[in-house]
């Protein structure tokens, strides 16, 4: 079953770009791991204190790998809201039918 963690934060709009690229190397590295189908930390294109989050991965067990070795960026940027929600899908296909 694989594995999806999605969400957003909200920080500073003067941080969100600096919280952004700190984890350009995380997202690179995360990518070239086995069982990641998809990894992105990125900028909001309509809100300018919104942080995306978005990780696919093969199953449980691959994203539990990568977090057990995953560098953790030190960027002191207060977050204030967040909601980022884990969901395990049992089917997935094209969006359009």
């Amino acid at each position: 079953m694989t594995v999806i963690i999605a969400g957003w934060l909200d920080v500073a709009p003067e941080e969100r770009d600096r919280l952004v690229e700190a984890h350009r190397e995380l997202v690179a590295a995360g990518r070239g791991r086995p069982g990641c189908l998809d990894l992105a930390i990125s900028a909001d294109p309509t809100d300018p204190g919104r942080v995306r989050l978005f990780e696919h991965w093969e199953s449980q067990e691959t994203l539990d790998a990568w977090r057990a070795v995953a560098p953790q960026p030190s960027v002191p940027v207060e977050i204030g809201q967040a909601e980022v929600f884990r969901h395990e899908v049992a089917r997935s296909g094209p969006p359009f039918d």
